[in-house]
């Protein structure tokens, strides 16, 4: 029987670190983008199309560009839901999304300081519409999340043998789905962070504040669940489990010979 292989803690691997930075570096231009897009101009007022694109070609062109680095989570309830799938460490999971939430004020925070005083003040916060209750936006929020995550579990997923299309510019399809119709409802959050940082910038938390935070974890969480433990579920022995959770992984000079299911613990 062969010996064990080595395993290392990611927390101390360049590769982590890159992750890291790439999380922090990717929230902030999302956050940027998204929110710059929706500013109102006295010369022109933006439409739901525009800011609906707007975040799903943003989304398409980080997944693209750091996806193969951090995973380009930019979203604290998708990393939740990476976690909850056992798909990354609780090490990660926790510096993702200070990271991210820290990305988020950044990110609002320069678009505030770069634009002109008569118009930073419009810096769009998540509001529920007129005449939706908070049960109504939670449900909303949580549905659309759903879909976005399932379509980020399933676009990515390595196991499958069909062909799985581009994957960056499947999540930034679904990113523009969920916007084309969560602006009518509660402006469309599916991010906490995307709340939390323009809340923060303009000192303004809403008494349904909570309502973007929770939506997007339980759409978050539902899909991890059913589509890691239910439709594709991973075959791991509770070693390989406990070994993803705490954040060990076999270096890759130990790859060879070892089947892909079980190189990486992260």
């Amino acid at each position: 029987m062969d010996a064990p292989r080595p395993r290392q803690q990611e927390f101390f691997s360049i590769k982590f670190a890159k992750a890291v930075l790439c999380e922090f570096v990717a929230t902030v231009i999302f956050i940027f983008i998204a929110l710059g897009s929706a500013m109102k101009w006295p010369s022109e007022q933006p439409s739901i199309l525009q800011i609906s694109l707007a975040s799903g070609l943003t989304i398409c062109t980080l997944v693209q560009a750091f996806g193969h680095i951090s995973g380009t989570h930019l979203n604290p309830a998708v990393t939740v839901a990476y976690f909850v799938g056992n798909q990354i460490s609780i090490i990660r999971l926790v510096l993702y999304v200070v990271l991210q939430l820290l990305g988020a004020i950044i990110g609002a925070g320069i678009l505030y300081t770069v634009t002109p005083p008569e118009v930073r003040r419009t810096l769009p916060l998540n509001e529920l519409s007129s005449g939706i209750t908070p049960g109504e936006a939670l449900v909303v929020e949580t549905i659309l999340t759903f879909s976005v995550v399932m379509c980020i579990f399933s676009s990515t997923d390595k196991r499958r043998t069909d062909s799985r299309g581009n994957s960056a510019l499947s999540i930034g399809l679904a990113v523009t789905m969920a916007h084309l119709t969560g602006i009518y409802y509660t402006g469309c959050s599916i991010n906490p962070a995307r709340s939390f940082g323009p809340a923060v910038i303009m000192e303004t938390f809403n008494g349904s504040h909570w309502v973007f935070w929770i939506g997007p974890f339980l759409g978050a969480i539902f899909a991890s669940v059913i589509y890691n433990y239910l439709l594709y579920p991973r075959k791991l022995s509770m070693e390989e489990r406990i070994a993803i959770v705490k954040g060990f992984f076999i270096p890759e000079y130990e790859w060879r010979d070892t089947p892909e299911a079980g190189r990486t613990w992260t």
